[in-house]
This record gives C-alpha cells, sequence and structure tokens, in this order.
C-alpha cells in the first residue's frame, strides 16, 4: 500500500509538471485565409500548424530551416525546438531579402507550428490576434523616369500580383489581374515611354503604351521593403537578350567544386562530403546546384572550366596539405587577376556594362561580399575563418559570377585534422555555406529587380 501512495504521488507530481508547461501556451481560434482554423498563442505570439496553411502556402523543412513561399516571396525561418524561445522576438529570420528579428518555426508534440505575426511580416498580409487575410491586390503609386536609352515606368503594389503582358499593334498590353486601383492616364517625360493609360476591364487592371519603333520592352518584379513592384521599362536600349539575363538571375547556377582527397591524410573526401551536403540543403531550398564530381573520380579540367563558366556562384572545396608545414586553419580566398575571357573581364568594367550585365558579370565587391556573409556564417557556426586572396586560380578567374576557394583546413595539421573528422563540424561548414550563398543571392535577386 505505501508502494502505491509512493506511485501515486509522484504520477500526480508528473501531472503537475506536465500541466505547468502546457499552461505556457493556450489554444485559440483564428481566422485564416477567410477560413476559421485551430491556433496556439505561444509567449504572446499566435501560432498555426504548417498543415493548416499548405493550400495556401508552400511550406517545407530543410533540417533546421522551414522554407515558406507565397504570394511570390520566400520566408526562412530557422526551427527552434525550444517553443518558449521560438517565441520570442530575438530571432533572426529571413524574410524575402531582408534579415529581421521576429518569431520563428517550432515544434509542439513533435508538429510544426509557424508564428502568424512573422508570416504577415514577410508576405504583406493584414494580421491581428485571431485574424490572418490577404489584402486584395492594389496600385498603391505610379512613377517613371526617363533614360538615354530607354524610359522606366514603376507600379507599386501592396503585395505580389499575377500580370500577362501582349505586344498588338504596336501597343504594349499589361494586364493586371484583380488589382484594385485608380483608372487613368500618365503623362512622363521620357521619349520612349511618354504615356500610359490605366482602364479598369471586369476586375483587372490594364496599362496600355505605345511601343515605339526600334524599341524593346521588359516587365520584371522586385521589393522595396514591404513593396512589390512591377518595372516596365522601354526603349532602344532594351534588347532581348536582357529578357533571358533576367531569367538567369533569377534562375542563378551554384557550381561546387570539391578537391582531390589525399589518400595518405586518413580523413576520407571530406570536401567531398561538406559540397554534398551544402548542395542538398541549397537544392531543397529551391536553388539550381552542380557539383563537379559526385564520387572518387574528377571531372576533367575542361568540363570544370566549363562549369565555371556557366555559374553564377563557384565555390571550390579543397584540404591544404603539405608536409613539414605549420599551416593551419580554415581560409576563404578571393581570387585576383583577369579572366581569360574578353567578355568576362569587358563586362567586369563598370563604364561598357549597363546594371543587368554587371549583375551577371560580378564585381570584386560582389565577390568581397559573399567572402564575408561566409565568414560570418562560420562565425555564427562556432568556426572562425580567415580571408586572403590568391592571384593563381584558373577556375575562380573563369567564372563570371562570384567565385570563392575555401580551404577547409590542413591534412598536414594535427589539430585540424581532428577537426575535419569531427561530423558535426562538417555539418555546420556545410549549412554555413549554403546560409551565405542563399543570402547572397537573394540580395542580388532583389538587385535585379532596381537594375536598368
Amino acid at each position: 500500500m505505501k508502494s502505491a501512495r509512493i506511485a501515486l504521488t509522484a504520477l500526480i507530481g508528473v501531472a503537475a509538471l506536465v500541466g505547468a508547461a502546457f499552461a505556457q501556451f493556450t489554444t485559440s481560434r483564428v481566422t485564416l485565409f477567410g477560413r476559421e482554423a485551430p491556433s496556439v498563442v505561444l509567449g504572446g505570439g499566435e501560432y498555426v500548424l504548417a498543415d493548416t496553411v499548405a493550400g495556401s502556402l508552400v511550406v517545407s523543412r530543410s533540417g533546421e530551416v522551414v522554407r515558406v513561399e507565397g504570394l511570390g516571396r520566400v520566408l526562412l525561418l530557422p526551427l527552434d525546438r525550444d517553443a518558449d524561445r521560438a517565441a520570442t522576438t530575438f530571432n533572426t529570420v529571413q524574410l524575402g531579402t531582408q534579415r529581421v528579428q521576429a518569431r520563428t518555426a517550432t515544434l509542439l508534440n513533435d508538429n510544426l507550428y509557424l508564428p502568424l505575426d512573422t508570416l504577415a511580416r514577410g508576405l504583406g498580409a493584414q494580421y491581428s490576434p485571431g485574424s490572418f487575410a490577404l489584402p486584395e491586390p492594389r496600385l498603391s503609386a505610379v512613377s517613371s523616369r526617363a533614360g538615354r536609352d530607354a524610359d522606366r515606368l514603376v507600379l507599386d503594389f501592396n503585395r505580389d500580383v499575377r500580370y500577362e503582358t501582349t505586344v498588338q499593334d504596336a501597343t504594349l498590353r499589361l494586364t493586371l489581374r484583380g488589382v484594385q486601383g485608380k483608372a487613368g492616364a500618365y503623362t512622363t517625360r521620357g521619349t520612349f515611354l511618354p504615356r500610359v493609360n490605366l482602364a479598369r476591364s471586369g476586375t483587372d487592371l490594364v496599362l496600355t503604351a505605345p511601343l515605339p519603333a526600334g524599341s524593346g520592352y521588359r516587365v520584371y518584379r522586385s521589393e522595396r521593403g514591404s513593396l512589390v513592384r512591377l518595372v516596365l521599362d522601354v526603349g532602344p536600349g532594351v534588347q532581348a537578350g536582357d529578357v533571358s539575363l533576367q531569367q538567369r538571375l533569377r534562375r542563378p547556377l551554384i557550381v561546387l567544386d570539391p578537391g582531390a582527397p589525399n589518400p595518405a591524410s586518413g580523413l576520407g573526401d571530406v570536401a567531398l562530403e561538406v559540397a554534398r551536403e551544402a548542395g542538398e540543403l541549397l537544392t531543397k531550398a529551391g536553388w539550381q546546384v552542380r557539383l563537379t564530381r559526385s564520387g572518387a573520380t574528377a571531372a576533367s579540367m575542361n568540363a570544370r572550366q566549363d562549369l565555371a563558366r556557366q555559374s553564377d556562384v563557384f565555390l571550390t572545396l579543397d584540404v591544404g596539405r603539405f608536409p613539414g608545414s605549420d599551416a593551419s586553419g580554415l581560409t576563404v580566398y578571393e581570387g585576383g587577376g583577369d579572366s581569360d575571357l574578353v567578355l568576362t573581364s569587358a563586362l567586369r568594367d563598370k563604364e561598357s556594362a549597363n546594371a543587368l550585365q554587371r549583375l551577371a558579370v560580378a564585381s570584386p565587391g560582389s565577390t568581397r561580399r559573399l567572402a564575408q556573409l561566409v565568414e560570418n556564417e562560420l562565425k555564427v557556426g562556432g568556426v572562425q575563418a580567415r580571408r586572403a586572396t590568391v592571384q593563381r586560380a584558373l577556375l575562380l578567374r573563369e567564372s563570371p559570377g562570384v567565385s570563392l576557394l575555401l580551404e577547409l583546413g590542413w591534412s598536414s595539421n594535427e589539430a585540424d585534422a581532428a577537426r575535419l573528422r569531427n561530423a558535426d563540424r562538417r555539418d555546420r561548414l556545410a549549412a554555413a555555406l549554403a546560409r551565405s550563398v542563399a543570402t547572397y543571392l537573394l540580395s542580388r535577386l532583389g538587385a535585379a529587380g532596381g537594375a536598368s
């Protein structure tokens, strides 16, 4: 009987602890995308099951990062299994091209929950406790700018919009689906886009503009803070090639180039392991990734050179080795010297390229930015790195985009070798590379919208 009382007391104690834990959050209801759904209030923030938003948003998870896609935007939320910590507003999340402090994703009873205020902030939705709704797409402002060989019209919206473009009888027609806004005629100071007309057609708003002989046009989307923009450029300076260039900027190629292993080191194929893991993280996040090798056999120099020339981001990963050397540590190298490709070298001259071309052919400043991002992400992961420049790295010179050589450590150094054998460290290296590349490309994507 005594043992039964002890067991009962223990059970009551456990129940009290469980009750105390669950008392930290309460259940509620929210009107979500026009329908009622259950929610949880945790640390002052309202959360919903990821499955609840699946019909309106695309939610995926890669390791400890949750990716949310919708309304033309991509949100990256770190997954914090400590629900109380996740519900604070001190977490760093990626909302489009911006990194901000906000609540982040968490697990409750092994189910993925998302913070509604963070989703609203990233997607431009209207949110108050108990209500989450997408605003009707609305045209909020129209502005223009005259250029030497092209004119620009900028349409600002409160959220992402669907649009279609057609040309008939030298008239450009831009149909904005389901968009609210003021109809009317707009005049500009431009030579190639002197006037545009906005008129209602059912639930759509339709823009028409004359297309001068010899002029091209392009329409593309960009973000500016909480606003979404459609940019229309018209003029002889808008070449057909710029359209494909825009598409390339939005579908960049990341090439990871793992160096050949040293069988005598006893480390295995560390560079390939890190490259594979980083590539998988980036691929799951929606990026296009190629490796120069997937097994022990390395691609030929010509094949690697071809991939380098197609790349927007080119990263060589290697392990240093030099018997008797006291070299140690992780180093991020930027390449030096001119490319053997005349076109690449020419476009790096800012006087000879337009802004879109300068985005596709990276400047030394862009390479330094990626190097800084890599260094910072490694530091966040507890890995110290130094930066340097290497002059005679052929593949780094051949890439028209940003290119770096990462020396992950030295097999000839006992401390480095021990660190490289550590699977957790290799995972942290891969995660840091993936995060830094994604951050760089997202910022470049935002810049592409404002390029001319």
